[in-house]
């Protein structure tokens, strides 16, 4: 065998490999083209190790083709070098995976043979040709190092067959809500949609048969395997989840599960790196409104009560929700606010007029030191139920005020009494991996919130672990932090780090992806943040100095000398940035989540608290 073709036989053997590692990456982010190119684009970027051994293979692409056309023997060998590198790398992309190994279904199985097919022609092509040598050596080390980009071309080919084979399950799905009849409640926002998905399934489950999208099943495809696997016969109320990736999208979910009761939670740059302007979020979750009888719009959050206002002069019913001050949102027909005995809930329903007053008492089993509502009456279709206005004061409740006042919302307009929505909400769930707290054997206070993360999450997550722990112990913050921010990743990260430095003794940074502007957020600190009190237990302290760095706006000041020390100090695992009684954190980074888990097991102790503040998974540097 010639070394051309040796260089083309192992071409073959390193884009098997790398097709392995890029086809996983292709399942982890729901088959869209284009994802591996991108992928690939920040891996090879990641580290210095990964940019050495992209640069070895494009020298050795260069001078094996060269030394081929010269006659240069075995030499020629050196264009081998992308077929290894293929293999190989990007180092820290494995080919089995830690988080989310690869599952050979149908979907991959037909992307994998397209792929085999694009990948093949090249190399079948160069070992056909023969002469002249460089143009074989060339195109074998061209086709290896192409194997992300091949995958995506496979994708994109395949994108129509596969939108065919999807109608299919969504006109069965469609049959089945027809002879099922449930109303069907959709949920879109672009974060809070699985929580508030699950209080609305809590609520309704005392009164009424209903079934909730699992998981986030919130697309065409989970949407369509939710109502043909879970919705039987006698099934009330289906809750479903809408998420979406651009314009039309919710338009086209709406159009065959047919909501009568739509609820926006939120507007945030989550995704911004597809939608490319928060303008375009706000008209893609808005198609859910356009298409239903009722809206629940979080009125609290930003840009939405403009839609609420929108939709309401469009002649429909809406529940304003919010959480907060009752002057902040005097219009709001369901409000959570804080006061003095505990959580205060008012209700005061769409086109009521009549003066709020506290609910009779009499309720059964209701949560404590507060009372029942009046009972609404079943829910028809075509009629709101009616629901005088009342207010209770509530328990503690899990996760964003905001949420449950929107779910409490929806249950009522569905028709559950105002009694049954009070008492439920005394056991109202978390959900899971959601900023759920616990206490592990070793005595340190836990907040797991790896499910995802957002700006308003992770300031609120931060707010708690201010307040948890022991006044002496230490606060860790754990995280890789936020991406799909698009133009404002950077910026949004920098600001998780300056908010960080408000509240933890050590920060972990797990990952390359956002380790940068970590790093640069918490070595500009933020405004206040004195030694000793800030970090060493003033809980109720470093939750103000948290909220103050959140009203400064989004605007970051540059990087201070601190950061620069803290990168040249923080570069390996355990690796500590300024020393433990400066006024900012220890920096830590490591490479993967496990490795943060490790280091907080032999460092942490019985009155610490840590939070695990986002899991990315591994197909991300």
């Amino acid at each position: 065998m010639t070394a051309p073709l040796l260089v083309v036989a192992l071409a073959a053997v390193g884009a098997a490999l790398g097709g392995v590692r890029w086809l996983r990456v292709a399942q982890r982010e729901h088959y869209l083209a284009g994802s591996c190119t991108r992928f690939a684009l920040r891996w090879w970027r990641s580290s210095r190790q990964n940019q050495l051994l992209l640069a070895l293979s494009l020298a050795g692409l260069v001078a094996g083709g060269a030394l081929a056309g010269a006659g240069g023997g075995w030499l020629a060998l050196l264009g081998a070098l992308p077929a290894v590198g293929a293999a190989v790398g990007p180092v820290g992309l494995g080919l089995r995976g830690r988080t989310g190994p690869l599952r050979w279904t149908g979907r991959l199985g037909r992307s994998a043979a397209v792929w085999a097919v694009l990948q093949v022609i090249p190399l079948v092509v160069a070992a056909l040709v023969g002469t002249p040598s460089a143009v074989v050596v060339a195109l074998a080390g061209l086709d290896v190092l192409a194997v992300p980009c091949l995958v995506d071309a496979a994708l994109a080919l395949l994108a129509p067959a596969e939108a065919a084979a999807g109608r299919r399950w969504i006109r069965a799905a469609e049959q089945r809500l027809e002879a099922v009849r449930p109303e069907v409640v959709g949920i879109t926002g672009s974060y809070g949609k699985t929580s508030t998905k699950g209080y609305v399934a809590h609520l309704v489950a005392g009164t009424r048969s209903v079934v909730a999208s699992p998981a986030s099943f919130n697309n065409a495809m989970g949407l369509a395997r939710t109502v043909n696997e879970h919705l039987a016969p006698g099934t009330e109320v289906l809750v479903a989840e809408m998420g979406t990736y651009g314009v039309g999208e919710i338009a086209a979910l709406c159009s065959w599960t047919r909501p009568r009761i739509g609820a926006f939670l939120a507007v945030g740059p989550v995704h911004l790196e597809r939608f490319r302007a928060v303008e375009r979020i706000v008209q893609a979750k808005t198609e859910l409104l356009d298409a239903v009888e009722v809206a629940v719009v979080n009125v609290g959050a930003p840009m939405l009560r403009p839609v609420a206002d929108a939709v309401e002069h469009a002649g429909k019913r809406v529940w304003r929700c919010a959480a907060g001050e009752a002057d902040d949102h005097p219009d709001a027909h369901v409000l959570l606010s804080s006061g003095p005995d505990g959580l205060r809930l008012r209700v005061r329903p769409p086109g009521a007029e009549q003066p709020l007053r506290p609910s009779p008492s009499g309720a059964t089993q209701p949560p404590a030191q507060s009372s029942p509502a009046p009972a609404a009456a079943p829910s028809t279709r075509g009629s709101p139920p009616v629901i005088e206005p009342f207010e209770a004061v509530l328990p503690a409740l899990p996760g964003a005020a905001s949420n449950i006042a929107c779910a409490i919302a929806i249950a009522l307009e569905l028709g559950v009494p105002g009694p049954v929505v009070l008492r439920r909400l005394g056991d109202l769930p978390g959900a899971p991996h959601r900023l759920q707290v616990s206490r592990a054997a070793s005595g340190v206070e836990v907040l797991d919130d790896t499910y995802n993360s957002n700006p308003a999450g992770a300031r609120r997550a931060l707010e708690l672990l201010a307040t948890v722990g022991s006044p002496s112990g230490r606060r860790v913050l754990v995280t890789p932090g936020m991406v799909e921010l698009g133009p404002l990743q950077v910026e949004e990260n920098e600001r998780l780090g300056r908010l960080a430095a408000a509240v933890a003794t050590d920060v972990v940074i797990v990952g390359r992806t956002n380790r940068r502007a970590l790093l640069d957020g918490v070595g500009a600190g933020a405004p206040g943040a004195g030694p000793g009190p800030m970090r060493g237990g003033a809980g109720q302290g470093a939750a103000e100095a948290v909220r103050a760095v959140v009203a400064e706006g989004t605007q970051l000041s540059g990087v201070s000398v601190d950061a620069a020390r803290m990168r040249g100090g923080a570069g390996g695992a355990g690796g500590a940035g300024e020393a433990g009684g400066s006024s900012r954190p220890q920096v830590h980074c490591v490479a993967t989540r496990e490795e943060a888990v490790a280091w907080a097991r032999r460092t942490l102790v019985a009155g610490d608290a840590i939070l695990y503040e986002n899991d990315l998974p591994d197909h991300y540097p």
